[in-house]
């Protein structure tokens, strides 16, 4: 296995320890790993718009003009997969880290052994995105990888797939369930949504990243809270 991993640090110590951490993570684990470094996030988002194919982003939050969670924030409107981690000297960003689904963080000074871990669990991450499920649509296969459904819901016999494009096709909701993984949760009756798509949870209803809305019936609230917090 091969994995693109992008380190975004203004420190060139903390980007020569890491990358050192990084590389030796891929002589443990067997993998291939190309390693780029890039002195702040406006250095690094000029190489993204060239080359958006990274597959872990190990991301300092306080870095010059631009500070980390902005940066991830950009990268979010249109790249889902790419699994972010901070590594920062403070605690006080954790909740925005939420709103980009990131993966993890680290705090400085980084241990060799909690890296690892994480990596490990992004590379964990990453396969799962590779899965892919057909389906026999007017005669024709259509191709839907899972990471793409934000959500999908029930009416009658047909189930709609609502990822790059909607897909409606006869079957349950409990038999899309099972070719799922745990990133998806059954939040009612009807709908099964991506947890890593949700951007806000209230009392009544969730708010995917796309500015969809979705109704939680009484008592769903504290089920999907559980749900995001315990997903990784």
């Amino acid at each position: 296995m091969n994995y693109k991993i992008a380190i975004c640090d203004d420190s060139d110590a903390d980007r020569q320890y890491i990358s050192g951490l990084v590389r030796d993570w891929g002589i443990h684990t067997g993998y291939r790993v190309q390693i780029s470094a890039f002195t702040s996030a406006e250095n690094f988002l000029f190489h993204y718009a060239e080359k958006s194919d990274y597959d872990i982003l190990l991301l300092d939050i306080e870095m010059g003009t631009m500070d980390g969670v902005t940066m991830a924030k950009m990268l979010r409107r249109d790249n889902h997969t790419v699994q972010i981690v901070f590594i920062t000297g403070y605690s006080d960003y954790i909740l925005e880290g939420y709103e980009v689904a990131a993966l993890h963080y680290l705090m400085k000074p980084v241990k060799g052994d909690r890296l690892f871990s994480v990596l490990d669990r992004a590379a964990t991450k990453l396969s799962k995105n590779e899965k892919v499920l057909n389906f026999e649509v007017g005669g024709e296969m259509v191709r839907i990888p899972i990471y793409q459904i934000r959500y999908a819901n029930v009416s009658g016999n047909y189930v709609t797939i609502h990822a790059s494009d909607d897909l409606t096709v006869k079957m349950t909701l409990g038999e899309l369930e099972k070719e799922l993984d745990d990133r998806f949760l059954r939040v009612s009756r009807s709908v099964v949504v991506n947890l890593t798509q949700i951007g806000r949870v209230t009392k009544k209803e969730i708010t995917l990243n796309d500015g969809t809305v979705i109704s939680l019936p009484r008592g769903a609230y504290e089920s999907v809270n559980r749900a995001i917090i315990n997903m990784g």
